[in-house]
């Protein structure tokens, strides 16, 4: 079992779940998940590497404030929580909620991000974007982006609420029980709640903070990008302009949920990217 620490980081306290030595592996997780959304993949990596686990600021265990929800302020968390714990740099995942911070992280401090892999999300409004928005925003989108609104109307209503989201991220399959319940106590109540759509009513503020930074530089990390449904390979394609150094991969039958639904086809392709800057430098000749 990995262990949990509470680590300050930036005025608040992250729960951060920690297992195995070795280069650092920071993994960012989304909605409605907290860090065992990485519980298939934890055990595996931490064989080789150090696994850091947050859960991020407002959601889970960790700390809520009033304000520091835009992807910008979540990179500065993450960038952070690594210098906390004495690591200079990272390989980072990131998915859905957990994307964008990873990504802005890498394109602003690229020294403190070896390796990066974005999973099922979207960087604001950036081209290549319109592949998943062509029909509009997910519903729920603009549901949790009404102040007061969604935290008032599902107080109560919790659990089916957030089985709805587990049931759909596992194309119906939904996750096993003990994880189930732990996701739905992250979210129960209506601070909890609150926090958690804290991010989708910054979305404006972290695409106004995407589209600057990617103005100013380019993302020169390795970077892979992973797909499933429903964004597909519309992350891969905003990417590709801005990445030096990408690949792309799309997982088959594979629900947005990626690290429970299909965690060993997320290994297969983890597990050489991730090595790839664990290999020897070739001798001088």
């Amino acid at each position: 079992m990995p262990e949990l620490r509470s680590v300050p980081v930036r005025g608040v306290e992250l729960n951060v779940a920690l297992a195995g030595s070795g280069p650092a592996v920071l993994l960012l997780h989304g909605f409605p998940h907290t860090w065992e959304l990485w519980t298939d993949v934890m055990a595996e990596l931490s064989g080789r590497y150090r696994v850091i686990a947050p859960d991020l600021r407002g959601f889970g265990r960790s700390g809520r404030s009033s304000a520091g929800y835009d992807a910008r302020s979540l990179a500065d968390d993450a960038e952070a929580l690594l210098t906390a714990l004495g690591e200079p740099s990272a390989a980072v995942v990131g998915i859905d909620a957990g994307a964008p911070p990873a990504f802005l992280l890498a394109l602003r401090r690229p020294e403190r991000v070896r390796r990066l892999v974005l999973m099922e999300s979207l960087l604001g409004t950036l081209p290549g974007a319109e592949d998943f928005l062509a029909a509009g925003p997910p519903w729920w989108f603009g549901f949790h982006a009404v102040p007061d609104l969604a935290e008032t109307v599902l107080e109560g209503h919790e659990a089916e609420y957030v089985d709805w989201f587990l049931r759909s991220g596992t194309l119906g399959d939904g996750v096993r029980p003990a994880l189930r319940d732990a996701f739905v106590r992250a979210y129960t109540g209506r601070d909890a709640l609150r926090a958690a759509f804290a991010v989708y009513r910054a979305l404006p503020e972290s695409a106004a903070r995407i589209e600057h930074a990617t103005a100013a530089a380019r993302l020169t990390v390795p970077t892979m990008a992973v797909g499933a449904h429903p964004v597909g390979r519309a992350l891969e394609h905003q990417l590709r302009p801005l990445a030096d150094d990408l690949t792309g991969h799309l997982i088959e039958d594979c629900g947005h949920i990626v690290p429970l639904h299909r965690p060993r086809a997320l290994l297969a392709l983890l597990g050489p990217f991730l090595a790839a800057d664990r290999a020897p430098l070739p001798a001088a000749g």
